[in-house]
């Protein structure tokens, strides 16, 4: 018999005999502990891998459903957050509105004998060429050119155009304004005039006049726009020149954030201009209508 033959005939007889002697001890033990042993064995590997898996599985669907739900709180709160930050601002807007108008109320009640007109700021200069602004007041409302245009905190500057429901107006800042004015304290009188910045000039003060930083300049009444004691503004820088001193003026209202102002339809001089700060007597409307008066 050929060597191969007798490999593979003696494996046989090796299985033959393994699986008699497995038989005997299946049958020697009746609860078949073996096969079990064997069985568990070869299973028990599965099982694990099989158990960790689904584990794993189950785990991982649980928190994706779980990050859904969480995710979707979250952007329904982000939402909620954007709306309350959105609410608050506009809220905010109104009380500062509130506030302006109430002060502007103010003033004008304690002013009740000069006629004037409330005006909206409806739109402001494009370009740096010229400094103005545009009010939702016109001929209709009896405004015309050359009318003077202020806040409670101060002087801002004159009407250049009128039309029928509209009016432009020329900052005090503008390069082409003009206001008659004088010192406070000693009542020098000079011209005060605009020079394209925030910053406006007093012109024509000798060197040898007495001048200080921080003194007062208020509307003399010359310039027949304006009539006197209205705030201009307050001495900020104070330097020597060939002939009269260079004085800086900051303008005593805000021109860079008007809202609403006060527009002048007569040159009666108004009580107590020398501190316009009227307390308002109650809060009125976030959106009240300016107040109507007689033309003069």
């Amino acid at each position: 018999m050929p060597p191969r033959h007798k490999s593979l005939v003696l494996l046989a007889g090796v299985i033959l005999l393994q699986v008699l002697l497995l038989a005997v001890q299946i049958k020697r033990d009746s609860q078949g502990r073996l096969i079990r042993t064997w069985t568990v064995g070869a299973v028990s590997p599965f099982e694990r891998v099989g158990s960790y898996g689904f584990g794993w599985f189950r785990d991982a669907w649980r928190n994706y459903f779980a990050l859904r739900g969480t995710r979707k709180d979250n952007e329904e709160l982000r939402r909620e957050n954007d709306t309350l930050k959105l609410r608050i601002a506009q809220l905010e807007g109104k009380a500062a509105e509130a506030d302006r108008l109430a002060g502007l109320l103010g003033f004008r009640q304690a002013q009740s004998d000069v006629p004037m007109l409330a005006a909206r700021v409806i739109g402001g200069s494009a370009g740096t060429a010229s400094l103005t602004i545009e009010i939702d007041r016109g001929e209709r409302d009896g405004i015309r050119r050359n009318m003077g245009v202020i806040t409670p905190d101060g002087v801002v500057g004159k009407v250049i155009e009128a039309y029928a429901n509209t009016s432009q107006v020329l900052l005090l800042t503008d390069r082409e304004s003009g206001v008659g004015a004088m010192l406070a304290d000693s009542r020098i009188q000079s011209p005060v005039g605009g020079v394209g910045e925030p910053l406006i000039t007093m012109k024509y003060v000798p060197n040898d006049d007495d001048v200080s930083v921080g003194e007062r300049v208020i509307t003399s009444g010359m310039d027949r726009i304006f009539p006197r004691d209205l705030p201009v503004g307050t001495i900020t820088a104070i330097q020597p020149g060939v002939n009269f001193k260079q004085i800086r003026i900051k303008p005593a209202a805000n021109l860079e954030k008007l809202e609403e102002v006060l527009v002048l339809l007569t040159l009666h001089p108004l009580k107590g201009n020398d501190a316009p700060e009227a307390k308002p007597p109650a809060p009125v409307a976030s959106n009240p209508a300016p107040p109507q008066v007689a033309n003069p």
